[in-house]
């Protein structure tokens, strides 16, 4: 029964309207920080860029950039996240629908292949991308899909972390937060990480150790700026 009910379409644009209607009321009702001060500058100067997070803080990432920020959003094909796809599209941000990948031959083996030449082609044509780090069903785990987005299309990447003071962490694999409104906030971006477009296997596995550090530490900072260190439930 709640297979059928979560696959109609009616109830699919009812309920990713309803979270982009939520969301939108906690973003405009958080007194956000964000770090550094001058981020809008930077990332003006290296678009395109790719925007990656761990998966469970993605809900409030739409409002992390400016409105003239063009970007599309990496979101899996499966049913389950239809809503998450018409959530981020009432929210004004594009979808890309593809597999997550954990290594090379994953982008054929998992059909994720199709995702990847959109996601270049998206960056070729100016407009940035964001995507989890994560390995598919490993949290806060980095994997190699976003580093080999990087080294093709040689833009950088700018790890992001989100945070609100008010939230409920929920029990799934991804930790997500169910950010509430009313409260503090912050954003903070890392420093870039480049690849080089000839970045043999071991460079990758350095960049990819390198997205883990940078993300690591950016969402140890935007807990301790809205008082939470730690990132414990509550």
């Amino acid at each position: 029964m709640w297979r059928r009910i979560r696959t109609n379409r009616a109830f699919q644009l009812g309920a990713g309207t309803t979270f982009a209607n939520y969301f939108k009321l906690v973003a405009h009702t958080t007194r956000f920080v964000i770090e550094p001060a001058d981020i809008f500058d930077v990332i003006d100067e290296k678009m395109p860029v790719i925007v990656t997070f761990w998966h469970g803080q993605h809900f409030l990432t739409p409002f992390a950039m400016k409105p003239h920020h063009k970007a599309k959003v990496l979101i899996s094909r499966h049913a389950d996240a239809e809503i998450n796809a018409i959530a981020a599209e009432k929210l004004g941000v594009g979808t890309i629908r593809g597999s997550g990948a954990t290594s090379r031959h994953d982008f054929h083996r998992k059909g994720a292949v199709s995702a990847t030449y959109e996601m270049l082609e998206t960056l070729r044509r100016g407009t940035n991308v964001a995507m989890t780090a994560d390995v598919p069903k490993i949290a806060r785990k980095a994997g190699l899909g976003v580093v080999t987005i990087a080294r093709y299309s040689g833009c950088p990447i700018l790890p992001l972390a989100m945070a609100t003071r008010n939230r409920i962490t929920l029990k799934s694999w991804d930790r997500a937060s169910l950010n509430l409104p009313f409260g503090p906030g912050a954003a903070v971006v890392g420093e870039p990480v480049h690849v080089p477009r000839d970045a043999d296997d071991a460079q990758l596995a350095a960049a990819r150790a390198l997205v883990q550090e940078r993300l690591e530490a950016v969402t140890a900072r935007a807990e301790e700026l809205v008082g939470r260190p730690g990132g414990k439930a509550r």
